[in-house]
């Protein structure tokens, strides 16, 4: 890999309001950091990435998605989050086995990165065993993407590890904060997902926070998905507890009260929207405009891809639709004949990069083509039907442009995926892999998909 790579000729989409846009413009990386943004940057040795008639952005950033169970994608596309439980928490989860998890880690980061995203705050419910969660580590790893390793609980029993559940977090993450990420400065770093007040006991919620800030550990909780959860008042509980603090991030966030927002707001906390989830499987409305009023910037997330796609487009556009319908009504309910203030295209692309990094922790590092941070960024071509002409490169990449106009994808410096193409991925192998597990925990469901009744064919013939 050259130590020297110059990006030239794009429209730049730096996300940092000191570069700002800069149409027809360079982007040095040396030593994998970005070292410059500008015109014409003059150079000597550094290979030269042509991207004229290209949108050169920061990778998105991706801050909540279960990516174990990229092996059973699309297997519940009709379901409600209580379907979601029973199919893929009570049924599926507890036959994993930790190559299952390796399997789906894998391919899902492989995923990630052929749509852009550069970072994934994989939210890992699937400790089972400790090798469960050495091979969702090892899948982040092999695949070579910017990872927050978000340890979760077990899901062994729902009956167990939900609903007034007595288990706490297991104290096998003191191994996983010990043997891999003894240093909060690798490409993969940790978090911790809590399940929170309504799905534990007090004083396993108790435990798990303090566990959580006893290793150092960053925390995520869903919070307010769907009325169930909403009348949890979740936050509240948290709050009186003594546990709200700016290391936490509330994903979801739909049934939360003024007051919850507050709170969040006043504690530091952070926030994370998975809209196209939400919408479909009864979360509630995305709370775009609940958090932005209380001064909360929210990350987008992609949550399951059991229901909904991957990437970060399908997102960007359900957040800006949805936000946009509700400002519209909420103004003529109210007699309101002036356009009321809407959310803007790019306020969604400030979401999916620089507020997603800032919500993960890392945003000294990532999220923003700024001198001096990692080199993670994406090249989108501009030369197809669908992004062609480019009048603004904001409303290209948040309304027309989508997985296929993905040409590059650089993280850390290092290049991953390359003119179209996924770079030192073994995607062959990666699906072999999704195939033997979907097969084997098939067996360990009441779901059968309509090809299987069909043909009659096995996942693993259907990848070759």
């Amino acid at each position: 890999m050259p130590d020297r790579v110059l990006f030239r000729g794009g429209h730049v989409l730096s996300m940092d309001p000191s570069i700002g846009d800069v149409f027809g413009g360079d982007v040095l990386v040396e030593d994998g950091c970005i070292a410059a943004v500008d015109h014409a940057i003059d150079v000597g040795d550094a290979e030269i990435v042509d991207t004229t008639d290209c949108i050169v952005i920061p990778g998105f950033v991706d801050s909540h998605r279960h990516t174990w169970e990229t092996v059973i994608r699309g297997i519940a596309p009709d379901v409600s989050l209580a379907g979601y439980f029973e199919i893929v928490l009570d049924q599926l989860a507890p036959a994993y086995r930790p190559e299952d998890v390796y399997a789906g880690n894998y391919l899902g980061a492989l995923e990630a990165i052929d749509a852009g995203v550069t970072t994934l705050l994989d939210w890992s419910h699937i400790n089972n065993t400790p090798a469960h969660s050495d091979e969702a580590i090892r899948g982040l790893r092999d695949a070579g993407l910017r990872a927050v390793y978000c340890y979760g609980n077990p899901n062994t029993s729902l009956a167990d590890w939900w609903y007034e559940s007595t288990l706490g977090t297991p104290e096998d993450v003191r191994r996983v904060r010990d043997q891999y990420f003894s240093s909060d400065d690798g490409l993969i770093t940790l978090a911790m997902g809590t399940r929170g007040p309504g799905f534990c006991t007090p004083e396993i919620v108790k435990h798990d926070w303090e566990l959580a800030r006893d290793i150092g550990a960053p925390i995520s909780v869903h919070v307010g998905m769907g009325p169930y959860a909403g009348r949890f008042s979740m936050v509240s509980r948290l709050n009186e507890l003594g546990l709200l603090g700016p290391d936490t991030t509330y994903i979801h966030c739909n049934y939360l009260s003024d007051e919850e927002f507050r709170l969040i707001a006043d504690t530091g906390g952070k926030v994370s929207i998975a809209p196209s989830v939400e919408m479909a499987m009864g979360h509630g409305t995305p709370p775009t405009a609940k958090a932005l009023a209380h001064g909360l910037r929210p990350s987008l997330s992609i949550d399951v891809v059991t229901t909904v796609p991957g990437d970060m487009f399908t997102q960007m556009r359900f957040l800006f639709a949805s936000d946009r319908l509700l400002a519209h009504e909420a103004a003529f309910a109210a007699g309101n004949e002036e356009e009321p203030k809407l959310l803007t295209s790019r306020e969604v692309l400030e979401f999916a990069t620089i507020e997603g990094a800032r919500v993960c922790g890392i945003d000294e590092r990532t999220g923003s083509l700024t001198p001096g941070k990692r080199a993670d960024l994406v090249v989108i071509r501009c030369d197809h039907s669908n992004t062609y002409p480019v009048i603004d490169p904001v409303s290209t990449v948040v309304h027309q442009a989508d997985t296929r106009n993905v040409d590059t994808v650089m993280v850390d410096g290092r290049f991953v995926k390359r003119e179209g193409a996924l770079v030192d991925a073994e995607l062959r192998r990666a699906r072999d892999l999704a195939a033997t597990s979907l097969e084997y925990l098939l067996g360990h469901t009441t779901i059968e998909p309509n090809w299987v009744q069909s043909a009659g064919r096995s996942p693993v013939a259907h990848s070759h």
